[in-house]
């Protein structure tokens, strides 16, 4: 048992975290960290079986709009699952930041995301008898409970992750774990497209986010195995002292400046796939058999990404990774820009799939170098609660959308991926 809790200094260099833990005379085993290892890839594997049956860029858009979602519902709803989930980490910072051992909260988080998903797929079963006017709000209500518990468990498994796997073993986690969700997904996206073609709109979704919910719980069963050595603690006492904290870390750590304005360019990638769902619905005439199409285009891109990164994990670095996915992201809204057709819109979805496996590795990776064991939860915050335009961009575009058309919005998304290549240049990760 740990009793000492480390003194919390707002900045540590890798160096200085060792020297530390070497001066308390603690350690972590290498039996323990392969422990650990196999529970974070059981719920790895399992995270991919179920990921695409609530698939955040084909899935649910496409459901919210079936529903009779407009624009500016698809805007709220990727507001909520993509910039809200990391922005609320900005009050669920502080809370956790206090919790010496995070488990408790990591599992919390997730039982929220399975309760608010099962919630989700059982409303549809019932959708016929909920009044119109009702319907769109109660499925954004549940996929925000949905998005919240992420962004709970979010900080705690970036925290636990960080101190319960040697640093050596890291970016092969990272990769292999990316790796094997993308097996996952491409296993599972097969189930998702005969079952989206299967049963009608919303029978059909309603069995998609059952399944999802239980693949899920299955999932968190590996969290129950980790072995949370080290304790971690900064004592914040509310928001207004994290925002403090969260301004000396900028001054104490100049990169902190830069990780942020890349998560704020290149994160907007994130928030790009549900607009083309609605652009292809809308011009195109797609169907729930369609969307199963372009989510099986998407986990092709993700799964030979992540083979590529696993292969060579030792010998690439995080920063040639981001030039490659900013030199995707700037052609994408190109694409778009030109009259396509359903293989263009497929390559659109590839492109996007290797984007999300290059960012989901490589952000991870940045956080941990960028961070020491004391305030790692806080930087999990700081990448979370920065998120600003993922979090206002979505809303807005839907707006644009609605008054000027598709062409000035995928013209914003081409300004705004190019200028990550500047943040990229000045964050200069050297892992």
């Amino acid at each position: 048992v740990i009793e000492r809790v480390p003194p919390c200094d707002l900045y540590y260099t890798r160096l200085q975290e060792k020297a530390d833990l070497q001066q308390m005379g603690l350690h972590l085993a290498e039996n323990i960290s392969k422990r650990n290892y196999r529970a974070f890839l059981w719920h790895s594997v399992f995270l991919a079986l179920a990921k695409n049956f609530m698939d955040v860029d084909t899935v649910i858009p496409a459901m919210l709009i079936e529903s009779g979602g407009t624009a500016i519902h698809v805007g709220i709803m990727t507001m909520i699952m993509v910039g809200g989930t990391h922005f609320g980490q900005l009050f669920f910072a502080p809370l956790l930041s206090n919790q010496s051992y995070k488990k408790p909260s990591l599992l919390a988080g997730i039982n929220i995301r399975v309760l608010a998903l099962l919630g989700l797929g059982i409303m549809l079963f019932y959708l016929v008898h909920i009044p119109p006017a009702y319907r769109i709000w109660l499925i954004l209500l549940l996929l925000t409970f949905f998005s919240l518990g992420g962004s709970y468990a979010g900080i705690c498994y970036t925290d636990i992750i960080g101190k319960s796997i040697l640093d050596k073993k890291r970016k092969s986690f990272f990769s292999i774990r990316q790796f094997i969700m993308g097996i996952g997904a491409f296993l599972s996206v097969i189930v998702v497209a005969r079952l989206l073609a299967w049963k009608p709109y919303p029978v059909n979704y309603g069995y998609l986010f059952i399944a999802g919910a239980l693949g899920l719980l299955v999932a968190s069963f590996g969290f129950w195995r980790i072995r949370e050595v080290f304790p971690s603690k900064m004592a914040i006492r509310n928001v207004g002292h994290f925002i403090r904290i969260v301004r000396e870390e900028v001054s104490s750590n100049p990169r902190l400046k830069y990780f942020l304005g890349y998560i704020n360019t290149l994160g907007m990638s994130l928030a790009f796939l549900p607009f083309v769902i609605l652009y292809a619905k809308e011009h195109m005439g797609t169907t729930s058999a369609d969307t199963g199409g372009f989510l099986i285009f998407k986990v092709i891109g993700s799964v030979a990404t992540s083979l590529l990164i696993f292969m060579i994990a030792q010998k690439v670095k995080y920063r040639r990774l981001q030039y490659l996915s900013a030199m995707i992201a700037v052609f994408l809204p190109v694409i778009m820009l030109m009259p396509v057709n359903s293989l263009m819109i497929n390559l659109v979805f590839m492109a996007g799939g290797v984007i999300f496996a290059i960012y989901n590795i490589t952000m991870n990776g940045i956080i941990l170098e960028l961070s020491g064991t004391e305030n790692r939860a806080v930087y999990a915050g700081v990448s979370g609660a920065a998120n600003i335009l993922p979090v206002v961009f979505p809303l807005f575009g839907g707006w644009i959308i609605g008054k000027l058309g598709y062409t000035p919005f995928f013209l914003l998304y081409f300004v705004v991926f190019l200028s990550a290549f500047y943040f990229i240049f000045k964050l200069k990760c050297s892992k």
